[in-house]
C-alpha cells in the first residue's frame, strides 16, 4: 500500500513537472501573441506619426537640399580650379537629380519586398551619400564629379528617401496630402540653409573641404533620425517576391499618361532656374554671396508653395493644381527673369518661381489617387516612383540640352533685357516647358480621368 502511495505520489509530481514544463514553455508564445495583438500606432496623429513625419522632413533636407544647392556649386567650379573653362559643369547637378529620380522603380520594387530592413536602407542609403560627397572631394576633372556628386550621391538619395515615401501610406490617410506637403517641404529647408552654408565654405576654404565637410554633416544629422523610419504595421516574414511588387498595369491608363507626359515636360525646365541663377545674377553685376541668395529665396519660397499646394490638393482635381503651378511659373519666367537686368526683378522672380514651381512635386499625391480611379489594384508606392522616373528623365535631359541651349544662343546683344543676356533662349525654353506642364488639364476634358 505504501508502494502504491508512492507511486501516486510520483505520478502526481511527474504531472505537476510537465504542466510548469508547458506552462514555461508557452508563456513566451502566449507574451509574443500579446504584444502581436497590440493595436498599431494610429494613421494621421499620435507621436510616433508626428516623430515618422519630422524624420521624413530632416531627410527630404539632406536628401534633396544638396541637389537643389548646386548652383552654388556650378558658380564656383566655373570660375576655380581645377574645373573652370570646363563643359559639362551642369550635368553635375542634373544626374545628382535625375539619379535621385529615375531609379526609383527598381529601388521602391526592392525596398517594399525586404521591408522588414527598411531601416537598414535608410542607413545605407545616407552611407553611400557621405561617401558619394568625400570621394567628389578628390575629383581633378568633371567626369569625377558626374560620378561622384552626381549619379552616386543620386543612388544614396534614391535609396534613403524611398523609405520614407513607402512609409508615408503607412502612417497617414486623409491627411496624407498635407503630410506629404510638409515633407516636401523640408527640401526648402536644407535649401535655404545649405546655399548660405556652402558658399561660405567655399569662399572660407577650398570644395575639398567644403565636400568632406557636408559628407560628415550629412552622415551625422541623418543618421540621428533613422530610428524613426519604421514601419507603422510589422512587415510579414515571408514578403512576396519582388516581381509580385512590380504592376504597371495603371500605365496603359489615360489619367496616368497625361499626368506623366506634363510631369516630364516640367522636369525638363524645372531645375534650370536654381542651376544658372547664380551666374545670371553675377552676369548683371552680383556677387557670388549675393548671386547664392537667389537660390536661397527660392528654395524658401518653395517651402510655401509646397506646403499650400499640399492643403488644396485635397480639395481641388490634380489637373486643376497643375495648370495653378504651370501658369504661375511660366509668367514669372517670361515676364520677370526674361525682362530683368538688375537684382530686384531677379530676386521677385526667384520667389515665385519657387512658389509656383516649387509646389509641383506636392501634386504627386493627388496625381496618384487620379491613377488609381482608374485603375484600382494600383500600388501607391509604384505610381509614384514611375511618376518620379518621369520627372527624373525631364532633369537628365536638361543638362547636357542647357548647355547647348547656352552655347548657341545668338539673341546676346541682340535684344535686350534678359533676353539679350546670353540666357535668352535658356528662358525662352524654360517658360515653354513650363506652360505646356499644363496640358494634363486637356486629358480631364477629354475624359481620362474618374
Amino acid at each position: 500500500m505504501t508502494t502504491e502511495k508512492s507511486a501516486h505520489g510520483l505520478e502526481a509530481q511527474d504531472q505537476g513537472a510537465a504542466a510548469l514544463v508547458v506552462s514555461l514553455s508557452s508563456s513566451p508564445h502566449e507574451s509574443n501573441e500579446s504584444l502581436n495583438a497590440k493595436p498599431p500606432p494610429p494613421k494621421d496623429r499620435g507621436r510616433d506619426a508626428y516623430m515618422f513625419l519630422a524624420s521624413c522632413c530632416v531627410l527630404e533636407a539632406v536628401v534633396w537640399g544638396l541637389p537643389f544647392t548646386y548652383g552654388v556649386f556650378n558658380d564656383y567650379y566655373s570660375t576655380h580650379g581645377p574645373f573652370d573653362g570646363s563643359s559639362n559643369l551642369a550635368i553635375v547637378g542634373t544626374c545628382s537629380l535625375g539619379m535621385l529620380y529615375l531609379d526609383l522603380p527598381i529601388v521602391f520594387a526592392v525596398v517594399q519586398a525586404y521591408k522588414r530592413y527598411i531601416r537598414a536602407a535608410c542607413a545605407l542609403g545616407i552611407f553611400i551619400m557621405g561617401i558619394s560627397l568625400a570621394a567628389s572631394s578628390f575629383a581633378t576633372n568633371v567626369t569625377h564629379l558626374i560620378i561622384t556628386q552626381g549619379i552616386l550621391y543620386g543612388l544614396g538619395g534614391s535609396i534613403s528617401y524611398s523609405t520614407c515615401l513607402i512609409l508615408l501610406s503607412d502612417w497617414y490617410d486623409k491627411r496624407k496630402g498635407i503630410a506629404f506637403g510638409i515633407m516636401l517641404g523640408g527640401t526648402g529647408v536644407g535649401g535655404t540653409i545649405l546655399p548660405i552654408v556652402t558658399e561660405r565654405l567655399l569662399q572660407s576654404y577650398d570644395f575639398r573641404t567644403t565636400l568632406r565637410a557636408l559628407a560628415i554633416a550629412i552622415v551625422v544629422l541623418s543618421s540621428a533620425f533613422v530610428y524613426y523610419m519604421k514601419p507603422r504595421v510589422a512587415p510579414p516574414a515571408n514578403p512576396p517576391p519582388i516581381r509580385s511588387q512590380v504592376r504597371v498595369r495603371f500605365m496603359k491608363t489615360g489619367a496616368f499618361v497625361a499626368l506623366q507626359l506634363a510631369n516630364t515636360l516640367q522636369g525638363l525646365g524645372f531645375f534650370l532656374p536654381s542651376l544658372y541663377l547664380p551666374m545670371y545674377a553675377r552676369s548683371i553685376g552680383a556677387s557670388q554671396s549675393v548671386g547664392a541668395l537667389t537660390v536661397v529665396a527660392y528654395n524658401i519660397a518653395s517651402v510655401l508653395g509646397c506646403v499650400l499646394m499640399g492643403i488644396v490638393i485635397d480639395r481641388w482635381h490634380v489637373t486643376t493644381c497643375c495648370l495653378a503651378c504651370a501658369v504661375g511659373s511660366s509668367i514669372s519666367i517670361f515676364l520677370l527673369w526674361g525682362f530683368s537686368n538688375t537684382l530686384p526683378p531677379v530676386f521677385i522672380f526667384a520667389v515665385l518661381y519657387g512658389v509656383f514651381a516649387g509646389a509641383w512635386v506636392a501634386t504627386w499625391s493627388g496625381m496618384v489617387k487620379a491613377v488609381q480611379r482608374s485603375e484600382t489594384t494600383a500600388d501607391a508606392s509604384t505610381i509614384l516612383a514611375w511618376i518620379s522616373t518621369g520627372r527624373g528623365l525631364g532633369n537628365v535631359i536638361s543638362g547636357p540640352l542647357s548647355e547647348a541651349l547656352l552655347r548657341e544662343d545668338h539673341w546676346k546683344g541682340v535684344l535686350a533685357y534678359g533676353y539679350g543676356s546670353g540666357y535668352g533662349v535658356l528662358i525662352v525654353f524654360t517658360g515653354i516647358t513650363a506652360a505646356l506642364s499644363g496640358s494634363c488639364v486637356l486629358g480631364r476634358q477629354l475624359g481620362y480621368f474618374k
